[in-house]
């Protein structure tokens, strides 16, 4: 048995997703690890410590999510388990590629239970499902988060591959939040923010604790569709689903899709007015309070604490 996992990367750097992916598919096989893209050596140099990866493979891609998946069904006839991400990429690749190979894909894997047998959540993340995938082939996608990262140290050889690849599609251009934070996928520490900020000027409070702390930004969908936060900052069931050691959720009451985005979070501290909101009472931490006194005074103690990022 053999696993072929797509590597995650951005602005010339490997994703931390996927350490966390390859050290989730570890017992079911030998990893073979690709890099699709442009100028991929260093990341391919990257991916190669990780610990678990046989070998690199790296092809070109016009960077399109049609061309992406014509190289990854060229290259599935060689494993048995074809493996992304479960984020916004992941999401967009693997689906055509399960369509192409004729196979149903398995999505947003929490737990690898065998080599046919995985856990996923449904209904908004209130229950497991543990599925049995009986497939000749399995399309995995694999939830980030709820694994811990691969270590590095290994020195697995890297191999280009000549896959050519007719588009019809082609990248016009790429729209980015340009940010020094921590990848909200797999950050340690995550401060959200609600709409009860008012503004995207006042949402500004967020960025400065984020940052204060090392933090990563997140938001909810009302704050992100009022305008306040950009749309890759959103935390829930239509956003990121987050696993951080510590979620400080700022002016957030806890709608359902909200709360399916953060079941992973270790410890929770919820900054309301309102004790009776949902997402107050599932804090193990609760300051009821005006966000608009108790953020400043938070950003003081900590500057008297010598905290600095």
């Amino acid at each position: 048995m053999s696993t072929l996992v797509i590597a995650d990367h951005d602005l010339g750097q490997l994703s931390p997703a996927t350490a966390r992916v390859v050290h989730a598919v570890s017992e079911l096989g030998p990893i073979d690890l690709l890099v699709l893209g442009t100028d991929t050596a260093n990341i391919a140099a990257d991916a190669s410590k990780l610990a678990g990866v046989a070998k690199v493979l790296t092809a070109q891609s016009a960077g399109t999510a049609d061309a992406d998946a014509a190289v990854i069904e060229k290259l599935a006839a060689g494993y048995l388990y074809v493996v992304a991400s479960a984020g916004s990429v992941g999401k967009d690749r693997m689906p055509r590629v399960a369509a192409k190979l004729d196979l149903m894909p398995v999505t947003d894997i929490v737990d690898v239970l065998g080599p046919n047998r995985f856990t996923r959540p449904i209904y908004a993340g209130n229950a497991l499902q543990t599925v049995t995938d009986n497939q000749p082939k399995h399309v995995l996608t694999i939830r980030a988060s709820a694994f811990r990262a691969a270590a590095n140290g290994n020195a697995a050889p890297i191999e280009a591959i000549d896959a050519p690849v007719v588009s019809a599609a082609r990248l016009i251009a790429s729209h980015r939040t340009e940010s020094d934070t921590p990848d909200l996928a797999t950050a340690q520490i995550v401060v959200g923010g609600g709409v009860a900020l008012g503004s995207a000027e006042k949402f500004q409070l967020i960025e400065q604790l984020a940052k204060k702390l090392g933090a990563a930004i997140g938001a909810t969908r009302a704050a992100v569709d009022a305008g306040y936060a950009p749309n890759d900052w959103q935390v829930g069931q239509t956003g990121k689903i987050i696993a951080p050691d510590l979620y400080i959720a700022i002016g957030i009451s806890g709608a359902l899709q909200h709360l399916a985005g953060i079941q992973g979070a270790k410890k929770i501290v919820a900054i309301n007015t309102d004790p009776e909101a949902p997402l107050v009472k599932l804090a193990d931490v609760a300051l009821i309070g005006d966000l608009f006194e108790i953020i400043p005074q938070l950003l003081t103690e900590l500057d008297k604490a010598g905290v600095i990022r």
